[in-house]
């Protein structure tokens, strides 16, 4: 394969020796075999432990080490631990990056100076190397011209953007008051030049959390004597955020702080796009509770809300109605014209009662046919009221591409003093039997 180098940076590559580390056999022949015609020489490692023997064998040969993290006997990080022992300076390069922020610091406090993702990109793999490289021969010159007082901070900062820059998260470091540094993905999220620009800007990153029901705000930030404290002292699923990217686009996210560089003021605030996950999360949980067909409540739903409902209106002497009603003569709709009308004609009488009653009212598919309403703060007039108005539309109503009419019985009754769930739906039900006996197309209260 051939690779364009600078002429520059050639240079520096045929003066280095590097200890390459990787388990995958084809990935480490055909890589090590890349590096060997580049460079001085190249000595090769097939795990951890082996690579930290041949360190210690040749450590005053090799000028920087590359290795995988995931690897067997010994992974790579604690590898790199063992040889930051032998050599605090030498550079380190990881062929792969993680998000978690346990990892992430991890590699900070081990000193990782860049990455080279993974799958390698050959090219960029050499534009690591010379990354990694550059400052500790810079430093050399420096050091040959007396010039030395800044590059070690350079050097560190330029470890630590590289680490913060390969993250896929949006990465904050902060010392609690302000914001210390940020990576690349933040700034292309916001919209943002570079990280002075966003200090200029004054602006907090709480000032970015919208304001909505189950996420945390900056108002909810701003009463808490310790912000770090309160959002790890949530539970996992309390602690997400929903903001606003550069392009107005809303995205959900879910947050993790942890303690950076072992220094107790210091942190690593870590945003993790679950977006996607939410929505799934929302689409299983309204799966969960609602009717395919109708999207009307199920009756999984009413029984989570019913035992609720009963105890409020008892406890705060509030009225609580109930309509359960069946469309008449169904299994004939089904018979003559086939299941795909008796769905079409469920559909349309759902629309029908979402149409006739309030969004605080409880609408539930109760059984095939048959459908149930429960009506908080509604005494018996009014829920008969509600159930002639539905009765009527039906009655009125074409359905299907058949022009079907359609009728249905109901029975209404309120919550007594006495009634307990069970006592409730059956006057219900018993009413609803009553109005069928009585020739269908009734109300009975």
């Amino acid at each position: 394969m051939k690779m364009e180098i600078k002429v520059m940076n050639k240079e520096i590559l045929k003066d280095i020796c590097v200890l390459y580390v990787e388990d995958e056999n084809d990935v480490r022949e055909f890589t090590a075999k890349l590096l060997d015609s580049l460079l001085k020489k190249v000595y090769v490692a097939q795990d951890g432990l082996e690579g930290l023997k041949i360190f210690e064998e040749n450590k005053n040969n090799i000028d920087l080490i590359i290795s995988d993290i995931n690897m067997p006997k010994m992974d790579g990080l604690s590898m790199c631990e063992a040889i930051r022992k032998i050599n605090n300076e030498i550079p380190l390069v990881i062929t792969s990056a993680h998000s978690d922020t346990n990892f992430l610091r991890r590699s900070i406090e081990i000193g990782v100076t860049t990455y080279a993702m993974k799958p390698i990109d050959l090219y960029q793999l050499m534009e690591s190397i010379i990354k990694a490289m550059e400052p500790i021969i810079l430093k050399k010159k420096l050091v040959e011209l007396n010039l030395s007082l800044e590059s070690k901070i350079e050097q560190e900062i330029s470890k630590i953007k590289s680490i913060l820059d390969a993250q896929d998260n949006i990465i904050i470091v902060t010392n609690k008051e302000e914001i210390t540094n940020v990576n690349k993905k933040f700034l292309d999220f916001f919209g943002i030049n570079n990280f002075n620009d966003f200090i200029k800007s004054k602006r907090n990153i709480f000032d970015f959390f919208k304001e909505d029901f189950g996420f945390i705000s900056k108002e909810q930030i701003s009463k808490q004597e310790s912000w770090i404290k309160y959002i790890k002292e949530l539970h996992e699923i309390d602690r997400i955020v929903k903001i606003k990217d550069a392009f107005d686009e809303e995205k959900i996210f879910a947050i993790n702080v942890d303690y950076y560089e072992n220094k107790e003021d210091y942190y690593v605030f870590s945003l993790t796009d679950i977006t996607k996950l939410k929505e799934k999360s929302n689409l299983f949980e309204y799966q969960a509770s609602h009717d395919k067909l109708t999207g009307l409540f199920n009756r999984n739903k009413f029984d989570e809300v019913y035992t609720k409902e009963i105890k409020r209106s008892k406890r705060y002497n509030n009225e609580l109605s109930m309509i359960i009603f069946d469309i008449d003569d169904f299994k004939l709709v089904n018979d003559n014209y086939g299941h795909q009308i008796g769905d079409e004609v469920l559909k349309e009488i759902a629309k029908i009662i979402l149409n006739k009653v309030r969004e605080q009212d409880i609408n539930v598919r109760w059984g095939g046919e048959e459908f149930l309403i429960l009506l908080p703060e509604t005494n018996l007039t009014g829920a008969a009221t509600v159930a002639s108005k539905i009765r009527m539309a039906i009655k009125e109503h074409l359905f299907s591409n058949k022009d079907l009419k359609i009728t249905a019985s109901f029975g209404v009754s309120q919550l007594l003093s006495e009634d307990n769930e069970t006592t409730f739906i059956s006057r219900s039900d018993t009413l609803l039997y009553e109005a069928k006996k009585a020739g269908k197309d009734k109300v009975i209260s």
